[in-house]
């Protein structure tokens, strides 16, 4: 596939310029894309429901997700059709991708699953992760001769390469959470609480212009060796370790990054374990290329941290993909053989966790380029020392 343009990483993407609306020719190439997919796995279409995999497909998605069926069917041969509620049908028709829709409606008091049905021929669905089940069983009552099985696990790859116009949403991203931990650098860690410090980064990502924010994990001291420890009312002290991983939706698509810094000088075990991990980082990015199995990403940085002897310590997947939500496939985990293609993106984030110690990981987003990989993010690896 011809590789996408990836705008330049750095201070220049995260300029406060919209980029250029997704148009209903975009969302028509992927309609039509996503039907190849489904036609090659031997399915019968795919079945998507309010979530990030509709927003994907036609740049819609429901003021509010409620009980009422909203639901796109896409049949491997056919007209794509979105079942809506009638009361929400002038939303629908706003949609970017609503004039290559056929738009099917239905009231309060109907049976929406009689409506949905005359979409669905006999066969077996790809279905949205996020479908509610009372759907699902509302569609297996009215349809026996048809099946369902999970996007992830029928479709993982529909969402994982980006076009020029992602990428460019995705850089923005990243830069701008870039911009945050640089100015986090510059504010008083000690004697103040983790989630005072984490209001902080949230504020800064809301400054360099994320509408939304998904996480700020501030760990600090003992706190930093559990990976989803977020933040809370611990008081930063002189001494510790403090994990940052911070991230959130720019343009819709998300950011994803984790610095370690230390609060004064560090010990020399501290710094030791804190550049293995660095050295982790870099060997994962270093083994980024087309065509290389997704699990060899974690199998080269985790055999950097298991031959310094904390193969134990590092407890988690060396990585997720991104996009319109900040996890998604790829993964880069052992198992997962998907081979990597020009256009994926994902994190690269080794960590080492010591119990009751500390802990330290280092992330960066990275997409997968014609001949190796291109980070997303360009903030410094080193050991940042705040006060």
């Amino acid at each position: 596939m011809t590789e996408p343009t990836i705008p330049p990483a750095g201070p220049e993407t995260a300029a406060e310029r919209a980029p250029a609306p997704f148009t209903a020719d975009d969302y028509a190439a992927r309609m039509r894309r996503a039907a190849q997919s489904a036609a090659a796995e031997g399915l019968a279409g795919l079945v998507v429901t309010p979530g990030p995999d509709l927003r994907y497909l036609t740049g819609y998605l429901p003021v509010a997700i409620t009980e009422r069926l909203t639901m796109l069917v896409i049949p491997v041969d056919g007209e794509p059709a979105l079942v809506v509620p009638k009361l929400e049908r002038p939303d629908a028709e706003r949609a970017t991708a609503a004039p290559i829709l056929r738009l099917v409606d239905w009231m309060d008091g109907d049976d929406p699953y009689e409506t949905a049905a005359p979409l669905l021929e006999p066969g077996r669905y790809a279905m949205s992760d996020s479908a509610w089940a009372m759907h699902l069983l509302g569609l297996q009552g009215r349809l026996a001769a048809t099946s369902y099985v999970s996007m992830t696990t029928a479709l993982p790859m529909l969402r994982a390469v980006k076009d020029a116009d992602e990428l460019e949403r995705l850089a923005a991203a990243g830069a701008a959470a870039d911009a945050a931990y640089g100015e986090i650098l510059g504010v008083r860690f000690a004697g103040r609480t983790e989630a005072e410090v984490a209001a902080d980064l949230a504020a800064g990502l809301v400054a360099h212009g994320h509408s939304q924010v998904d996480f700020t994990v501030v760990g600090s001291g003992p706190n930093g060796a559990n990976p989803h420890h977020e933040q809370g009312d611990r008081v930063i002290e002189e001494g510790d370790m403090v994990v940052l991983d911070f991230g959130g939706l720019k343009h819709g698509y998300g950011s994803d990054t984790t610095r370690t810094v230390h609060v004064g000088e560090p010990t020399d075990e501290e710094r030791a374990v804190h550049e293995l991990v660095v050295r982790a980082q870099q060997a994962g990015f270093e083994a980024v290329r087309p065509g290389v199995p997704c699990q060899e990403i974690d199998r080269v940085a985790r055999a950097v941290i298991a031959e310094a002897g904390y193969g134990e310590y590092f407890i988690h997947r060396v990585g997720h993909g991104i996009g319109l939500t900040t996890h998604e496939p790829p993964y880069m985990v052992e198992g997962e053989r998907t081979p990597l293609e020009p256009g994926m993106c994902f994190s690269i984030e080794p960590g080492v966790y010591l119990p009751g110690r500390f802990g330290v990981r280092i992330e960066d987003i990275v997409t997968v380029t014609a001949d190796g990989g291109r980070r997303l993010n360009s903030t410094p690896h080193e050991m940042a020392i705040v006060h």
